[in-house]
């Protein structure tokens, strides 16, 4: 065993986790009836829906794009996701998560097929516990794909810490708010089914080496999350089918 197999076999997270191990995960498709789309995804407590509306008429109409479509993400945390109650609208954290949920998605979204229209996404976050943002970008994915909004591949997104010296994966709000050492580092990221970067965040401090093996590390754990989500779509599909 190398001194790095060791550090990690020695190294004890919160909640009993490896460091290379995720949260239970859970993916359903179709769990808001009237949209056009729905997904749910959830990382341990963290669990997030979004629904899909669209394509439609976008609206007030000089907004609309003749070359190509619009793709609208509204991000927000219901006021009783967390133990703190938060005050329920619009905020500028929620603001920042919704362009940065638009900018991971649309690399993958064909949004020249439908000129002068909008999509719109919304993430509801209903329980929180870190990783929201990461847990809101792979439920509007899947929301978009049930929605039959064409796409040329799924995104996934996951969440790397470094507590002190130590990556990790999957951060969850403990992690999040740890003081030992050098503290927490929280890098969120996603990728397209093929291992594409679309969205990349860090704060905290980290190397140049460090951040290379944690985008490595991410990759790695995106593809079984990507998995997962197609698991869970192919079975929407049959279930559809199976009622017809």
């Amino acid at each position: 065993m190398n001194y790095l197999e060791r550090k990690m076999s020695e190294f004890k997270r919160p909640d009993g986790r490896k460091v290379d191990e995720t949260r239970k995960i859970i993916a359903k498709v179709g769990v808001v009836p009237n949209a056009d789309g729905s997904a749910m995804f959830a990382f341990g407590k963290t669990v997030a829906i979004a629904a899909v509306y669209g394509p439609k008429n976008m609206h007030p109409q000089h907004e609309q794009n003749p070359k190509q479509g619009t793709l609208r993400c509204t991000y927000s945390m219901n006021s009783f996701s967390v133990q703190d109650r938060i005050r329920p609208g619009p905020s500028r954290r929620s603001m920042e998560i919704s362009e940065i949920t638009t900018w991971a998605l649309s690399p993958v979204v064909m949004l020249k097929n439908f000129p002068n229209t909008v999509v719109d996404v919304h993430i509801n976050i209903l329980q929180a516990d870190a990783s929201t943002r990461c847990a809101g970008i792979n439920a509007a994915s899947m929301a978009l794909a049930h929605a039959g909004i064409p796409m040329k591949d799924l995104v996934t997104s996951i969440s790397i810490g470094k507590l002190d010296k130590q990556l990790v994966v999957d951060v969850n709000k403990k992690e999040e708010d740890w003081e030992e050492g050098e503290g927490a580092t929280d890098i969120a990221m996603s990728f397209t089914g093929s291992g594409e970067l679309t969205h990349i965040q860090l704060d905290g401090h980290i190397s140049n080496e460090e951040l290379k093996t944690a985008i490595e590390l991410g990759r790695a754990t995106c593809k079984k999350i990507y998995e997962i989500q197609k698991k869970a779509l192919k079975e929407a599909v049959k279930i559809e089918e199976e009622e017809e």
